[in-house]
């Protein structure tokens, strides 16, 4: 007889708001770690934007202390302080304890806002070690009260008298949870910048007293200078960005767009100040009504004739830079990150929007409809002159070995789970890693020399390029409209390049091409960069390998007798046991994962790297010098 399990109603648990969301903090906030971090103060700052979207609230201040304490504050109304009719509980109290407790279940509190759900800043409280909240209310009186975990310590009480209205949070994450604290200032200044822009008039401070630095963002041009912004280093076809808005009060879209001369699409979406990543029906609306307008257009105007095909939306929208941003009530999210809105009507009202108000534009600037339709005419004619070169890399059947690039050592394992290809800089460090290997799993394809730069090259060139071609056929999935993930030949893609200045220049080459050719590859996770050693330093027979400068002057610090220091100048002049032991092998490797945490905040991280504008680089770097350098990308 089988053993049944032991499970009973004894096993059954119920967890009190508090604990459910300590036990699955993920659940809530995302993850643990960096990200969750950032979660952690966007569920603040989130709710006071909401006031501001509400009209009732333009500043907020955002301070990060240097033991790790965030404080958000603003002016808004303040959070109710009366006792609430059905629990008998402050309203402080029950909000910031109590999961789906928020005034945005219905409308009188709230015309539009981003958090629907009541969770953000019971969550944030419930993983603090501690958190103190301040309400500055209406009776001219000041209120403050404080939490461990989640619980209250004190109860609500007043502390003063207060000239104004408004909120002030202030906690600490709890590193039970989270372990050690680390902020990624960078994303949060992108983020808070975006909101700026979403809302304008909203002026946003940051204190980030950890770094001794203090930035102010606020942005009175709103989408307009957004879009501005993310064109930086391209050229646009017209002076200004065209702008469209309607505002119908249960809905309101405002779209700005600026056709440039580049080659990749840029637009990104937005609704009720949340970035959809995925888009969703307001961008099916949007394109969808883009294309139309543009079409009629060109054959009204006889830019085009009756008797041509119609230009596709793809060829319209390369090198448009655009913002797509609607604000509605009670909006519909697919899953839980709201990465893509699903609200069935937003659809018709953007491209009713986009009909009527573009229209009155093309017909108002003509120069500008013609210098946008003939762009779009000739990126249609180049897309149908690379075609037939497109045919080269796409997968007909099984990919047979002899149809792949000669210069790829591959493995003999032909389970792509199982596998894993390394892109190594130059043909040197490529033969010590073919040597050094394991030929089952691994495979190893040398590229010589730095590779295209793919943000100003167009399709047909990139596929021109021997070595780009060599890493597309190997990779065996095609690429853009041609893409097909179930052909991925490997589900490890390692960029091992070396640790100077000139391999994090190929590195960037490479991710480039990843980014704007096989982003796919990226957000399901198989892109990766290698971590070479910089110092290998010997004591006797013991043999130490270092990655960083720090990591050298510490094992020197230690006074511990003569050491022999060697630096690595390059992959290739390791030997193959030592480019395996330090860098391939799967035991001792430091490899590091390629993530798209935020596909605007990339795009215009990649847009800086290799654009056009020198200055914006050289600054990007010297502010970024720290990431690069440990490879936080």
């Amino acid at each position: 007889m089988v053993q049944q399990p032991d499970y009973d109603v004894d096993k059954i648990q119920v967890l009190e708001d508090i604990e459910a969301v300590r036990k699955r903090p993920g659940m809530y906030i995302g993850s643990t770690g960096p990200d969750g971090l950032l979660q952690m103060i966007y569920e603040v700052v989130d709710n006071s934007v909401d006031e501001a979207m509400a009209g009732v609230c333009t500043e907020i201040d955002i301070v990060i202390h240097e033991d790790k304490r965030i404080t958000v504050r603003d002016n808004g109304r303040g959070i109710p302080v009366g006792v609430h009719p059905e629990t008998g509980i402050n309203t402080v109290e029950l909000v910031l304890t109590t999961l789906h407790a928020g005034g945005k279940f219905e409308t009188g509190g709230y015309k539009v806002s981003g958090g629907l759900h009541g969770v953000g800043v019971s969550a944030v409280n419930a993983l603090s070690e501690h958190l103190t909240v301040e309400v500055r209310w209406r009776d001219g009186k000041a209120y403050r009260q404080e939490f461990v975990r989640g619980r209250k310590v004190t109860e609500l009480v007043p502390v003063g008298e207060a000239t104004d209205t408004g909120t002030t949070v202030t906690f600490l994450p709890d590193r039970e949870i989270f372990g050690e604290l680390h902020y990624n200032f960078s994303k949060l200044a992108h983020r808070l910048q975006e909101l700026a822009y979403l809302n304008p008039g909203l002026t946003i401070r940051l204190d980030n007293r950890i770094a001794g630095v203090e930035r102010t963002f606020h942005a009175e041009g709103g989408i307009v200078a957004f879009v501005k912004e993310l064109a930086t280093g391209k050229e646009p076809l017209h002076d200004e960005p065209i702008y469209l808005a309607e505002d119908r009060g249960a809905q309101a879209a405002e779209i700005a767009m600026l056709f440039t001369d580049a080659v990749d699409e840029e637009v990104f979406t937005f609704a009720n100040n949340i970035n959809t990543r995925e888009g969703g029906t307001h961008l099916t609306g949007f394109r969808a009504a883009l294309t139309k307008v543009l079409n009629d257009y060109a054959r009204e105007k006889r830019l085009i004739r009756q008797e041509e095909e119609a230009l596709p939306g793809e060829a319209i929208r390369e090198g448009l830079v655009a913002i797509v941003s609607v604000k509605l009530q009670q909006p519909e999210f697919e899953g839980q990150t709201k990465a893509k809105l699903g609200s069935p009507g937003v659809r018709t009202f953007v491209e009713e929007v986009v009909r009527e108000q573009l229209g009155q534009y093309l017909g108002k600037n003509p120069g500008v409809a013609r210098a946008i339709i003939e762009k779009s005419a000739t990126a249609h004619r180049a897309r149908l002159a690379a075609a037939k070169a497109r045919k080269l890399v796409r997968r007909k059947g099984a990919l047979l070995a002899s149809s792949l690039p000669g210069k790829l050592a591959d493995c003999t394992n032909d389970d792509p789970e199982k596998s894993e290809l390394f892109i190594v800089e130059g043909d040197s460090a490529g033969g010590s890693a073919k040597q050094g290997r394991d030929r089952t799993f691994q495979a190893i394809l040398p590229l010589r020399g730095k590779v295209l730069n793919v943000e100003k090259a167009r399709l047909g060139k990139l596929l021109d390029n021997q070595e780009l071609r060599a890493l597309i056929t190997a990779l065996g999935t095609g690429i853009r409209e041609e893409f097909d993930v179930g052909k991925l030949r490997y589900h490890k893609i390692i960029i091992m390049a070396d640790a100077d200045v000139d391999g994090a220049h190929i590195r960037t080459l490479l991710l480039t091409f990843f980014f704007r050719n096989l982003r796919p590859l990226i957000e399901r996770g198989h892109v990766f960069i290698a971590k070479p050693p910089l110092y290998l330093v010997q004591k006797g027979q013991s043999r130490t390998y270092l990655y960083t400068e720090e990591e050298l002057q510490a094992r020197q610090a230690e006074g511990d007798g003569k050491l022999t220091v060697r630096r690595f100048k390059g992959l290739g002049e390791m030997n193959p046991e030592e480019l395996w032991e330090t860098t391939m092998n799967p035991e001792t490797r430091i490899l590091r994962q390629v993530t798209i945490r935020d596909a605007l905040e990339a795009d215009e991280i990649f847009t800086t790297l290799m654009g056009n504008d020198v200055a914006l680089r050289r600054d990007f770097i010297r502010e970024n010098a720290h990431r690069v350098a440990a490879l936080d990308i």
